[in-house]
């Protein structure tokens, strides 16, 4: 059967499941990874399903992460990373604005040129569903994994299929490219949500954070709602809840935002939306922020055509902090509240910035700067020009029997890596987890980014694969087994292609070979990866 006309079929509900093939593998989640474990996959020969639980495909590079985190910091360059299936969707985009030549000359000299790099969601999501087109890849959104407890079929330690609300999915191998995780959790596979304590690996990163100066308030910002009353409960934003111990464990992730496009061409543009329900006591703390001489961040034209990738993160943002930790293992309703609720404060903090009286007499040049933009009429079509996704940092992790930690990161005496299949190249990046009172004063507590005592390093692939006894046929890019600050240096949207690059490869050597994943042999994996122009190490480099 056609795949085109088995999309189609299938997302209509009007093929049955067993006129459905046994696909080689079975892709659960459109993310970079998904895409290019897809590619991958039946360019080696293989029958693949590509299952998106929403009605888009490409991840957080459709949904606003345009300014893509390649030779974007002065300290470090990137790009020599960047191979495979990951360099070639970037080239692609390159020949979608009719600069691949300045794209190539730049790889050939070893510039540095991050605008190079850039795009507009809406071309990256032309440019993913052509480069798809070219491949038998059957493509199948709004397939969810069922939430009723039947989600997986398993025989013993072997998925067989896959029970979403498009039906069925039989397959011989399956990837979780999910961020969150889910495919993982159905099939149970051990996973974690939140931080682990220093303690457990050895680390000084993890856990609680003793003392946060990243991104931290600078001036005091009095956290109660009547100034100096305690009684009086706490401003929006701020939890009422202690540091803890430092470096101990908790639930607890860094924050998620939207990455919001906006323009400041009046041709294309929508205006701010004020939400329904506005309540301007909601926008306190950024305002006390202001008063008390604190600079609010403002957009920017990143991205071509005049537009903006505007990421959170600055002290007081459209990061939430603190707002998101039920989202990783939460029902589809409770991510759905969680995504609304990101989505109204979000529109509402950008509608105070611009029209907000108070906000006008503080820093009329602020107010003057937001006034100028709008949302993008030719993105998010059907959302009204606001992304349909907010950008998951972080969410379950594997873990298996192998687990990457700061260790293998470390610019002393770094643990050795004999299994890389693809390279992380991105300091250890954790953003705020929570806004608190400490001295009496709004404080921010989480964020870990860049120093000097970091190296980029080899991804392995045991951390890719699952225990034996939970699942022999399954692999998750997305979801390595990792700690949770060396997930942070490895959560790179370039970095998840090659992932699924090399899962894709392992899935197909470990089906011809009759082998569970966890058997795979090593040398023939990396022969077919340099081959395909993986980068494995800096040396590997084509």
């Amino acid at each position: 059967m056609k795949p085109l006309l088995l999309a189609l079929l299938s997302l209509s509900g009007s093929l049955a499941a067993t006129e459905r093939p046994t696909y080689d593998l079975v892709i659960y989640g459109g993310t970079s990874a998904g895409f290019t474990a897809a590619i991958q996959a039946a360019k080696l020969g293989k029958s693949v399903v590509l299952l998106e639980p929403t009605a888009h495909i490409g991840g957080i590079n459709i949904e606003g992460l345009g300014g893509t985190d390649i030779d974007n910091h002065r300290e470090f360059q990137n790009s020599p990373a960047v191979g495979g299936l990951a360099l070639e969707f970037y080239r692609r985009i390159a020949h979608a604005y009719g600069r691949q030549q300045a794209f190539d000359a730049m790889l050939a000299a070893g510039k540095k040129e991050p605008a190079l790099w850039r795009f507009e969601p809406h071309v990256a999501e032309q440019v993913i569903q052509d480069w798809l087109r070219e491949y038998a890849v059957d493509q199948v959104t709004q397939a969810p994994l069922r939430e009723d407890g039947d989600a997986v079929i398993k025989d013993g330690s072997r998925l067989l299929r896959l029970v979403t609300d498009q039906g069925e999915f039989a397959g011989k191998m399956f990837l979780d490219a999910t961020i969150e995780g889910d495919l993982l959790a159905a099939a149970g596979v051990s996973t974690v949500i939140g931080r682990e304590s220093n303690a457990q690996y050895g680390e000084t990163k993890n856990g609680i954070r003793a003392e946060t100066t990243h991104q931290q308030f600078n001036v005091a910002v009095d956290p109660w709602r009547v100034p100096g009353n305690a009684a009086s409960g706490l401003l929006t934003g701020i939890l009422d809840e202690p540091l803890g111990q430092p470096g101990a464990a908790d639930h607890r992730l860094q924050a998620y935002c939207f990455r919001v496009c906006l323009t400041d061409q009046p041709a294309n543009q929508i205006p701010l939306p004020q939400p329904p329900d506005y309540d301007r006591a909601d926008y306190e703390l950024p305002l006390r922020y202001l008063k008390a001489g604190g600079k609010l961040y403002q957009p920017h034209a990143t991205l071509p055509n005049q537009k903006t990738d505007l990421n959170g993160g600055s002290v007081c943002s459209h990061n939430l902090n603190g707002m998101n930790y039920g989202y990783p293992g939460g029902s589809r309703a409770e991510r759905r509240k969680i995504l609304e609720h990101h989505r109204h404060y979000t529109q509402g903090l950008f509608w105070f910035l611009a029209h907000d009286a108070e906000v006008g007499q503080i820093a009329p040049d602020l107010q003057q700067a937001w006034a100028r933009w709008g949302l993008a009429k030719d993105e998010f079509t059907d959302n009204a020009g606001w992304p349909r996704q907010f950008y998951v940092r972080d969410a379950r992790r594997m873990v298996s029997d192998h687990v990457i930690t700061e260790h293998h990161m470390r610019k002393v005496d770094p643990l050795p890596v004999e299994d890389p299949v693809a390279m992380a190249f991105w300091p250890p990046d954790v953003h705020n987890v929570r806004t608190i009172v400490q001295n009496g004063r709004a404080s921010n507590e989480g964020f870990v980014f860049g120093g000097n005592d970091w190296i980029p390093f080899g991804i392995s692939y045991r951390a890719l694969v699952p225990k034996a006894a939970e699942a022999t046929n399954l692999l998750t890019p997305t979801c390595p087994s990792s700690s949770h600050i060396a997930y942070g240096a490895i959560r790179i949207e370039f970095t998840f292609m090659a992932l699924g690059q090399a899962c894709a490869v392992a899935a197909a050597q470990a089906l011809d070979a009759g082998l569970p994943v966890q058997k795979l042999p090593y040398p023939p994996l990396r022969a077919q990866l340099l081959q395909d122009g993986q980068v494995l190490t800096l040396s590997s480099k084509p």
